[in-house]
């Protein structure tokens, strides 16, 4: 929010320039502490001949994007509409304004501000933000640091997430009907059990999932008794437990799509799976493929029989079968007819109809099986697909490559991660990059790599507009592997990028001839 006082100071005769002064905390480190921020730039302010004449302020807000960041985003709004009372904006530095993943981003908020003729101005930062080459350099830079910065964290955090689900530990969300999260110290001994809204506040403590009330453990398994012992639907069961005033654990109605989710989370019989879905630096919800799941088996005391469980998934799979591609298709058509729209959660709720996990398992994703009836969501999820496309011919690519390899004179095998390993002397990784094309009609590609491979020899497969052909080469070795991503254009990119640029694999190919001895001598 952004707090005001009214009327510049004078030193000396001499007019202060009046300056709002923008300031945002995340989590990430008590040296950035709003406070902390404030008098730094008050110092900056009185030692260069600002009078701060206003204050805009985010608090506990991510960088990653404008997204609940109000104050920056009134600040843009004031800077467009308003009659200002300042002409300039201090910021302690450049990660303050902003972690954008794409630089391009800050850097265009900052071009808002100076279009209305205001000063942006980052008070820690080793250079004058005055528009010379040098200044826009560096800039570019830190921008780019600011944001992988985040990047590197938010994989840290992920692995360490993983490692936690792999030991038995809950990694947040609501523990769901019939369980409860009990707090353990770091010998695992039962501390206490969490109530809603409540979190852990040592950090080597670790959270668990628990057996619940006798009554709610009862009700889980009476639904799963029902479901598979007495055939009785999901949408039946949701109306008997609403009958009896029973409510879910978010104090709400059952229906017909919450049955159905407490009859296929595996958390019921104890088992402890993450990354079903992820949102990354708050870029997109993604529904991610089984194989990519992190599962620890048996982590908790299950409330339901494994028999049992395994019982309800056979009676939920065998009521698809009897649906037919084309059955399915209407089935969808109907519904978007009757609603208007379609999503995952409405398509559980309805009776008589495959669930939407059925959906993507016999599509390839709800957004193919969307397309096939005429459904567009609002949200752009071709992405998806294209992922798919590529996964799906990488294989080829792989076979293509090790082709080329041996017709080289060389020899070749896969390992299980992907790695390609030549003539027991070096490795290979494939990256494909998918083309991204802008508004504007040009085309970008992001190049990330999986530096846990450790490959000898990295090779990016630029994927042309339609992301079914090959469009260029990039060929990496290690020692001069790019430390962070990057986002490339179709040309003009860093000279330390394209010297590495080809239109074909044939040097990575020479790599792999072989010449007898004498040849060589």
């Amino acid at each position: 929010m952004a707090d005001r006082r009214i009327g510049p100071l004078r030193i000396g005769g001499e007019p202060l320039i009046p300056a709002a002064q923008y300031v945002r905390m995340s989590t990430d480190h008590q040296r950035y502490s709003t406070e902390n921020q404030r008098e730094a730039i008050e110092k900056y302010a009185a030692q260069h001949g600002f009078d701060i004449v206003c204050t805009y302020a985010d608090e506990g807000k991510s960088g990653l994007s404008l997204d609940g960041r109000d104050a920056l985003k009134q600040l843009i709004q004031d800077v467009q509409t308003s009659n200002l009372e300042f002409k300039a904006i201090l910021v302690y530095d450049i990660s303050r304004w902003g972690r954008f993943q794409d630089a391009d981003e800050s850097a265009y908020y900052e071009y808002v501000c100076r279009r209305a003729g205001l000063q942006v101005v980052y008070c820690a930062e080793p250079f004058e933000n005055d528009g010379s080459p040098m200044s826009v350099i560096m800039k570019s830079v830190k921008r780019a640091m600011a944001g992988e910065y985040s990047r590197e964290l938010s994989n840290k955090v992920f692995k360490g997430q993983c490692r936690l689900i792999e030991l038995g530990f809950r990694q947040g969300g609501s523990p769901g009907f019939g369980l409860r999260r009990m707090l353990l110290d770091e010998s695992r001994v039962p501390k206490a059990q969490l109530q809603p809204g409540e979190r852990k506040s040592l950090q080597t403590d670790r959270v668990i999932l628990a057996p619940g009330p006798a009554d709610e453990v009862a009700v889980v398994q009476e639904i799963y008794e029902q479901f598979v012992h007495r055939r009785t639907t999901e949408r039946e069961i949701a109306d008997n437990l609403n009958a009896m005033g029973i409510r879910t654990d978010l104090g709400r109605r059952w229906t017909r799509g919450t049955v159905h989710q407490l009859l296929t989370n595996e958390k019921y019989v104890g088992n402890n799976v993450y990354n079903r879905t992820s949102f990354k630096l708050k870029q997109r919800h993604v529904k991610n493929s089984p194989d990519t799941w992190v599962r620890s088996n048996g982590a908790f005391e299950g409330i339901v029989p494994t028999d049992l469980f395994g019982a309800a998934q056979q009676l939920i799979e065998a009521r698809s079968r009897r649906f037919d591609e084309a059955t399915m298709l209407d089935l969808l058509k109907r519904l978007y007819d009757r609603t208007g729209t379609l999503s995952g959660l409405l398509i559980d709720e309805q009776e008589g109809m495959p669930s939407s996990s059925v959906y993507r398992s016999h599509f390839g994703s709800l957004v193919r099986a969307y397309s096939l009836i005429g459904f567009r969501p609002d949200r752009d999820f071709r992405y998806l697909e294209v992922n798919q496309r590529l996964r799906s011919i990488l294989p080829s690519i792989l076979t293509e490559i090790i082709e080329g390899l041996m017709a080289a004179g060389g020899q070749s095998n896969i390992a299980t991660s992907g790695l390609v390993t030549v003539n027991d002397e070096f490795t290979v990784s494939i990256v494909l990059a998918r083309c991204r094309q802008l508004p504007s009609g040009s085309f970008r590609w992001h190049l990330r790599f999986d530096t846990s491979l450790k490959p000898d020899v990295t090779v990016v497969a630029r994927m042309a507009a339609t992301n079914t052909t090959i469009f260029d080469y990039y060929i990496f070795p290690r020692i001069d592997m790019p430390l962070r991503g990057h986002r490339l254009s179709e040309d003009n990119n860093e000279v330390s990028l394209d010297s590495y640029r080809f239109d074909s694999l044939a040097p990575l190919y020479e790599l792999a001839e072989r010449f007898h001895m004498s040849i060589a001598a």
